[in-house]
């Protein structure tokens, strides 16, 4: 067996994102290691794992059986690992199988036998299965129709659960209470079952909720990689949930019962080689647990799991898959021991989802068991509550963490409903809740969840009330170092005792509290670690894991690059792609590469990609301590998205020299006054526009401008409140939305150009010169985000001298700003004149896109510029393509029954699709040309 197919999981949609990109990647680099030949397809370009760098063959095709047959019949296939891409890969692997398309050309299965797929993947045969066993299984029942649904919620007694067979991240799930209730519910749960079957099942809403991260190789030799505990109890999808590894509040008779039954179901299955999630209920008033599901693959929980460990579930579970057993393999972190251990990790970390309900107006915001989150951030603490708190500081809210920033709740009447009735910023209401003297034991009864975890927030709480009676005179020593410990930033600090972070910062260097530094070494500092992977924490001085931790190119200048944070809509997976790229090329130029990061779904993040990996939040305060403690030669911020950007100008201020296109340059670019003025300045055309600050200020200039008009505020995401407004009426409502939510925001105004196609260029600038990388013309017109829009490489139906003007612009724009590195430009093309939108100096996200278009390493050419010393004329820039390639955008409107598919200025698109065609003539180019307007709304 040389020749091995892995298959990937597609285009991020809720309930399947970045987590198998990083299981993937790392399977496919375990299995070159060890002299496979590893061939991958997958349709998404955003990603590391469809690079050159992660396979020998990547095959960007659709996942559909046909897609599979090609690739079996122009390559000596011999083995198939399908435990790597989600639920999307298992079910390509089952219609595969139904089709006898592996047996035709001799491929088999490895990581998991169809026998372990399809009992796990079918609850009714799970549920058999278990009870043979003599496991605790939910009582259940398979129904095919509206009247067996019926039937079988009566014997069970409601309320019931359905879950549609084979669907991912919880599709259709729904809590049912009443037999009209049902009626409802069950003709969409059998719709989205692609087998049309669903499960009917006791309810156990309210109980705990347990995963155990499993492995087992081919002899049956099991470990459990790590126990997580749900901080929300069952009724809420485990996506959905704050969850907190190890388990805190788990009995080990229990865990050992947990143990037992997982290993039991584990070895049930003969041919079964890898990583497993089991998911267990454990009722809240007695021992009574049941086995809710297994994933009989890398799951979500497993890159959490992997990375909360230190042990890396996808790369031996890829081992495992193709033969070796457990204690022939060595554990990476220390590289002493062997990987036939469970981890021990004598610190704690707590996982919380990050929603996107605001690009979703109307949307049902309260949590149930269908998956919602579109991403996540993970904190690393000595504690649950610093590890909450680093968590919650990741997920970029316009929050200063939990709690201490001004923007409590204090409506008693908001706060018990926020309670009740679970939504993306529950954890907020509990303690604003707690804050305003609501009692823990009315919080746990509204909210179910442990009182262990609600004790730990009123520690928090009454740690601010004590803060709150000092001033920055009276603040001690002692105090001080309790609330850093309670990881408290000191912007909340400074908020509590009414002064700013800077004064906070300032104490705490005369007082020596500082941050220390930890390994994540999977083995609780019992061996010494191989794997430079720190988190930071408050702790007795002296303590730090130091000295920093050598790489093989200590000595050499350190370069520190800020990544994207937790994935959302605007800002996904194709930074961390850029952010990968940046560290490897860094390393190959004699740089020490350092990450900093909070996102544990993503390939940045794992620790043998840079020469040292900081898991904090992209803060700040987390920021400005790594540069302290690591004296970089260098920050880059042009990779990661808009979120380092936005921290360039603190860099700025505080003397830290920018890798790339420097501060004044982006402030003009971000700047919208700024930036027109420039555009004045040089001659280059630009929509009529201009600043507002109040209501009464909009509807004056929105009257010289004339309807309709594009009303946005300044330095966002994404198109993030973004609208085109036709009337006054509109205007002010938009306007005081904006307001309201971002304080003191300068709002631009904009004429929009109604009809306009628009098209964008990126390029690598090197201060003077400019190679474009790609013009891409959108199939859809004017007002829908660029994100949003089907991108064409090359432009299909632009004048030449159009495409000649938009690349002049460019030109231009680099050398005033002397750019370096990227720079992304958006045009309108209208009546004959071609305008400019907005200008980006970063990378952009159809940067991986043009990477995959032409097979070039955009991001390493783009490196090498910036600390290479080459020049834009040392690169051979492409000029054209055979055919053309299309980026499509991909929805996950199925979460949102009750939201119209309507596309806008702001982005909604949750991942992306590359397609290529040979011409205009295709009938997928036709089609979508045809519906470019469909979806079109303001």
């Amino acid at each position: 067996m040389r020749h091995i197919l892995i298959i990937g999981s597609g285009p991020i949609v809720i309930g399947q994102a970045a987590e198998f990109d990083y299981s993937g990647s790392q399977a496919a680099r375990a299995l070159r290691k060890e002299g496979f030949i590893v061939h991958l397809l997958n349709s998404n370009p955003a990603t590391i794992m469809t690079d050159r760098l992660t396979a020998d063959y990547v095959h960007l095709l659709p996942l559909t059986p046909e897609s599979v047959e090609s690739v079996l019949r122009s390559h000596p296939i011999e083995a198939v690992l399908p435990t790597m891409g989600g639920q999307t890969a298992l079910n390509l692997a089952i219609e595969c199988e139904k089709r006898r398309i592996w047996a035709r050309y001799g491929v088999r299965i490895i990581g998991a036998s169809l026998q372990a797929i399809e009992v796990a993947e079918d609850r009714e045969k799970f549920r058999l299965w278990g009870e043979k066993l003599g496991l605790p299984m939910l009582p259940a029942g398979i129904a095919r129709s509206y009247l067996e649904a019926k039937d079988l919620a009566q014997k069970l007694g409601y309320p019931v659960v359905l879950r549609p067979s084979f669907t991912l991240g919880g599709a259709g799930a729904q809590l049912v209470s009443s037999k009209a209730e049902l009626e409802r519910a069950v003709g969409r749960a059998l719709a989205l079952s692609p087998v049309h079957e669903v499960l009917v099942e006791k309810s156990v809403a309210g109980w705990k909720e347990f995963e155990l991260e499993v492995m087992r190789d081919k002899d049956g030799n099991f470990v459990v990689v790590c126990t997580i505990e749900n901080l929300d109890p069952m009724g809420i999808h485990t996506g959905d949930s704050i969850t907190v590894a190890p388990a805190m509040t788990l009995p080990d008779s229990l865990y050992q019962r947990m143990r037992d039954y997982a290993k039991a179901l584990l070895l049930s299955f003969p041919d079964f080689a890898g990583g497993c999630n089991v998911q267990f209920a454990l009722s809240p008033h007695s021992e009574e647990m049941y086995i809710i599901e297994i994933n009989p693959r890398v799951s979500r929980s497993s890159a959490l799991a992997s990375k909360a460990t230190g042990y890396p579930i996808a790369k031996i579970a890829a081992l495992l898959a193709v033969g070796k057993r457990l204690d022939e393999i060595t554990n990476p972190v220390t590289g002493t021991t062997s990987a036939f251990f469970e981890p021990s990790i004598d610190y704690v970390v707590v996982k919380v989802p990050r929603w996107n309900f605001d690009k979703f107006p109307g949307a049902n915001r309260q949590l149930g068991m269908q998956m919602r989150s579109v991403g996540e951030a993970m904190g690393i603490g000595r504690s649950f509550i610093e590890a909450l708190q680093k968590a919650v500081q990741s997920l970029e809210l316009r929050r200063n963490g939990l709690g201490a920033d001004g923007r409590e709740v204090q409506d008693l009447t908001q706060l018990l409903n926020g309670l009740e009735k679970p939504s993306w910023n529950r954890i907020f209401y509990i303690h604003d809740a707690l804050l305003a003297g609501v009692p823990l034991r009315t919080v746990h009864k509204l909210t179910g969840i442990d009182e262990w975890f609600l004790y730990q927030i009123q520690e928090l709480v009454q740690m601010e009330q004590e803060l709150m009676r000092h001033t920055l005179d009276t603040l001690s020593p002692e105090l001080l170092w309790r609330a850093k410990a309670m990881g408290l930033g000191d912007r909340q600090i400074a908020h509590l005792v009414q002064t700013v972070e800077s004064q906070i910062y300032t104490l705490r260097q005369k007082w020596g509290i500082s941050r220390v530094y930890k390994r994540v070494d999977t083995c609780a500092a019992e061996f010494e670690a191989q794997t430079p992977y720190y988190y930071s924490t408050f702790e007795a001085q002296g303590e730090d894991e130091g000295p920093i931790y050598p790489s093989e190119r200590a000595g050499k200048p350190r370069l520190l690059i800020l990544g994207s944070g937790p994935n959302r809509i605007g800002q996904g997976v194709e930074f961390d792609y850029c952010c990968v790229h940046g560290v490897l090329a860094a390393q190959r130029l004699g740089y020490e590469a350092l990450m900093l990061n909070c996102n544990p779904e993503t390939v940045s993040t794992d620790p043998d990609i840079s020469d040292r990996l900081y898991f904090e939040p992209v803060f700040w305060e987390h920021v400005y301590e790594i540069i302290q403690r690591e004296k970089p030669v260098g920050v880059v911020v042009q990779l990661g998205g808009q979120t380092p950007l936005k921290l360039a100008e603190k860099l700025h201020r505080y003397g830290i020299p920018l890798v790339g296109t420097g501060y004044e340059a982006i402030d003009i670019s971000e700047d919208r006054g700024k930036f027109s003025a420039l555009l004045e300045e040089l001659d280059i055309p630009y929509p009529p526009f201009g600043v507002a600050r109040t209501p009464d200020e909009a509807v004056a200039l929105a009257e010289k401008l004339g309807y309709p008009v594009l009303v946005r505020p300044s330095y966002v995401l994404g198109g993030q409140r973004m609208r085109i407004v036709v009337d006054e009426e509109e205007l002010i409502e938009q306007i005081v939305a904006i307001l309201r939510e971002m304080p003191g925001n300068r709002i631009l105004i904009d004429r929009f150009l109604s009809g306009a196609v628009e098209a964008e260029i990126d390029a690598i600038c090197d201060g003077e010169s400019i190679g474009v990388i790609g013009l891409m013309e959108h199939i859809e017109p004017a007002g829908v985000h660029s994100g949003d829009s089907t991108a064409v490489l090359p432009a299909f139906s632009l004048p030449v001298e159009a495409q000649e003007t938009m690349r002049l612009y460019a030109e231009r724009l680099a050398q005033r700003l002397r750019v370096r590195g990227f720079m992304n430009v958006q045009y309108a093309y209208h009546q004959g004149s071609v305008y400019v939108i907005e200008a980006n100096l970063r990378a952009s996200r159809t940067v991986p896109f043009l990477c995959k278009a032409y097979d070039k390493p955009f991001v390493q050419w783009a490196m090498d510029i910036l600390i290479g010393g080459k020049r834009v004329k040392d690169f051979s820039f492409p000029k054209e393509l055979a055919g053309y390639a299309l980026k499509l955008p991909v929805f996950s409107f199925d979460r949102f029954p009750e939201v119209e598919k309507a596309l806008g200025p702001e982005m909604r698109s949750t991942g992306e699709e590359i397609r290529f065609v040979e011409s205009l003539d295709s009938e997928l180019f036709r089609e979508l040309y045809a519906k470019r307007s469909v979806y079109l709304s303001r």
